[in-house]
């Protein structure tokens, strides 16, 4: 993320996530015995989101503050291979699309789509992250879980 606090804002005012901890700064040897055969200055500015009944299921939000960054993820087709969207289960899909496009959300989908038994409609971050929200035809029953 080029900005951190700017992301979690959006995590939080914007899907509704809750700060399970706030943006701070990591940095010295601990970050660089985690982190340094990876990127040459790992220093960085990180919070963690999540939802409040979702445990450990959360997003690390990371601005390295010592590397420069690219916005590849926007030019990124969404077949290209790797992570490709982040999945979100909602109840009620037309309010969660209609709150969404209200604050400003960008859609990648003109509409609401009914496959394999669930409700979909996709969106982007504004940093090029791609989300899927999907509500259950049977809302007992895991994600995967939708057939009989």
């Amino acid at each position: 993320m080029p900005d951190c606090d700017a992301a979690v804002a959006f995590y939080r005012d914007v899907l509704g996530m809750r700060v399970l901890s706030p943006p701070y700064v990591m940095k010295g040897d601990a970050i660089r015995e985690d982190m340094g055969q990876l990127v040459s200055d790992p220093t960085m500015k990180a919070a963690i989101v999540g939802f409040d009944d979702d445990g450990d299921r959360v997003l690390e939000v990371i601005e390295y503050l010592g590397v420069d960054g690219g916005d590849q993820r926007n030019a990124a087709p969404i077949t290209d291979h790797g992570l490709s969207h982040v999945g979100l289960i909602c109840e009620d899909l037309d309010a969660t699309r209609s709150q969404l496009e209200a604050k400003g959300v960008r859609f990648l989908v003109d509409g609401i789509a009914d496959v394999a038994r669930v409700r979909t409609t996709w969106f982007v971050d504004p940093w090029g992250v791609v989300f899927i929200l999907v509500e259950k035809s049977k809302p007992q029953r895991p994600y995967f879980s939708q057939w009989d």
